[in-house]
């Protein structure tokens, strides 16, 4: 009897993992029961209580559970810090906040480079309460950026083993630029810059923008993933990198490849075609251009509509004075603020001490 049983659980063992076998060729994946994990990354959306945890081993290159869980259908909106600041101004917590209520339907993922590996529930509790205007909503996902796996299998793989930082004027800007190429390429979905308020949902996939009547913009665009135009975008970047040019690896990027394939001319705000990408009017994300920055932070009499924009971008590379949101200015920020990011703007007014009427943050 006892023999018998042996043999049993024998069969019944192979047939266990022949069926597992199974689905890990039929998914293409490699699959670990949990009994053989005894190391684990814990990766999280900024859900609150409602937070998802993914118990992955080590061995598991992130993107694993980027592509499997959330990323994978191409339709993402991302956003990108490239220092290791923790510690995000209102401003581009108010740009996450605005995506996400924009495009409730789509994952927006925000990727930060000071974030850690989260390997315990405490530390996932820690990494959210940095964020908590985030945890309203159940589509921000927020992952670590690891710069050296996200420019593998790209052109940015050997010139990223090959630069120097120290000796890079513009790494912060540059690192960025590639950034963004990088996640586009292999996850898809619309970029946005930190400083990019969302006001309408965008409803074309793949799109750029003009700056001006001259210049490409490249703070907000979207490509599907694995477009042939991103490949392009990043051989030109390395292939005519100049790290000591500002906006060489940005709009001038940009601008010069697009220049290869159209050379659109507008005749309303309707966006033209160039080739088979939408190509955007300035006025989409640009209806107040960079030399006017500061209108964003003065008090309008009439406040504008914006009714021909998709975003606004606040130009912050302009402000070097780090002008900010003054609760109870009237400005025309802290009305986009109240529309826009209402959570980002209750935050605030809840660090507001009591004797201080008003304060920037």
């Amino acid at each position: 009897m006892l023999k018998l049983l042996r043999i049993l659980i024998f069969v019944l063992s192979i047939a266990i993992v022949s069926f597992l076998t199974k689905i890990a060729i039929k998914q293409k994946d490699m699959f670990i029961p949990d009994f053989l994990i005894h190391k684990s990354l814990i990766f999280f959306s900024s859900r609150g209580k409602n937070a998802i945890s993914y118990n992955i081993s080590q061995t598991l290159n992130y993107k694993y559970v980027f592509e499997r869980d959330v990323l994978k259908q191409g339709k993402n909106i991302l956003f990108m810090e490239t220092t290791d600041r923790m510690d995000e101004p209102s401003l581009v917590l108010c740009s996450v906040e605005s995506a996400a209520r924009m495009y409730p339907d789509r994952p927006v993922v925000f990727f930060l480079k000071g974030l850690g590996d989260i390997v315990t529930e405490d530390d996932e509790k820690k990494a959210q309460k940095h964020y908590p205007s985030l945890s309203f909503c159940n589509n921000i996902y927020i992952f670590p950026l690891k710069l050296k796996e996200l420019f593998a299998d790209t052109p940015f793989q050997d010139w990223f083993k090959k630069i120097d930082p120290k000796k890079e004027i513009y790494w912060t800007n540059n690192k960025s630029n590639a950034g963004r190429l990088a996640v586009m390429w292999k996850y898809g979905g619309i970029y946005m810059d930190t400083d990019v308020i969302s006001i309408q949902p965008v409803l074309e996939d793949n799109f750029l923008a003009a700056e001006n009547s001259q210049v490409t913009s490249s703070s907000v665009f979207g490509l599907s993933p694995h477009h042939k135009l991103t490949w392009e975008l990043m051989e030109n970047f390395v292939q005519h990198y100049r790290g000591n040019a500002w906006g060489h690896q940005g709009p001038g990027l940009f601008t010069r490849v697009v220049k290869k394939h159209c050379v659109p001319k507008f005749t309303s705000v309707d966006h033209v075609k160039c080739e088979n990408v939408s190509y955007f009017h300035a006025e989409r994300f640009y209806p107040i251009y960079y030399p006017s920055w500061r209108r964003y932070f003065e008090v309008w009499k009439n406040l504008p509509s914006f009714k021909d924009s998709y975003a606004l971008h606040l130009w912050n590379y302009m402000n070097k004075e780090r002008i900010s949101m003054v609760v109870g200015s009237n400005t025309l920020v802290e009305h986009l603020y109240k529309q826009y990011c209402p959570s980002t703007y209750k935050e605030v007014l809840k660090k507001l001490s009591p004797r201080e009427g008003e304060t920037a943050i």
